[in-house]
């Protein structure tokens, strides 16, 4: 029996690294899109242009602040096993590098070569997010603060995702305006992103259950 517990939880682990390669595949097509990051990467990629730092570091450096920020909420109510966030952030930070790396050498030129990269970004980002949720091991620290949210101050998880993406793009815009005196990161891919992601997880999510299920039991 604890056997079987330890393989159930190295698949799951499995798929949740799986996940976080295709989300990071994900994050490294709406870079090169050049039309606005997904709202959970603005701010690392607004950070990048402004300090020494590739922009999987700097989602590691915002990711362990996202986990600060939690413990700062729930205070008592916070479970050490959340701490597991960190190092699922810096695994996905360098997964974010190594794929900014495999696309260096791609660059779209037409509006429309832009917003192939845009929609192939939000895809690959929504499917490494229905990975996620199938493993069931660990949430990403972003989503962290979502439900953290829910058990401080009430807010459905809905309106607290919304509220957390709205304020990490309102926050990647500020420092754009401040750092580089333009808007960089946002545009109207991050809207896309915004609404389009959740989508895409939610549908993919329906066949991934079952194969949960299968794999995961």
């Amino acid at each position: 029996m604890k056997n079987r517990t330890v393989n159930n939880l190295i698949r799951r682990y499995l798929t949740l690294l799986v996940g976080l390669f295709i989300m990071s595949f994900g994050v490294a097509f709406s870079i090169k899109a050049g039309l606005g990051t997904s709202p959970v990467s603005s701010i690392p990629y607004v950070l990048s242009m402004i300090v020494p730092m590739t922009v999987g570091e700097t989602t590691i450096l915002v990711n362990c602040c996202l986990v600060i920020i939690q413990i700062l909420l729930l205070r008592r109510q916070f479970e050490l096993v959340q701490l597991i966030q960190v190092p699922v952030a810096i695994a996905f930070g360098y997964l974010t590098d190594l794929a900014v790396w495999v696309l260096s050498s791609i660059t779209p030129v037409a509006y429309w070569q832009q917003w192939i990269f845009c929609i192939l970004g939000i895809l690959l980002v929504g499917i490494g997010v229905s990975f996620e949720v199938t493993a069931d091991v660990v949430t990403m620290a972003g989503e962290g603060v979502a439900l953290a949210l829910v058990k401080t101050v009430k807010l459905p998880f809905a309106k607290a995702k919304i509220s957390v993406d709205c304020s990490m793009v309102i926050i990647a815009v500020v420092l754009s305006f401040l750092f580089l005196h333009t808007l960089a990161g946002v545009r109207e891919g991050t809207v896309a992103a915004a609404i389009f992601v959740g989508m895409t997880a939610k549908q993919v999510g329906r066949p991934m259950r079952r194969i949960g299920k299968l794999l995961l039991a």
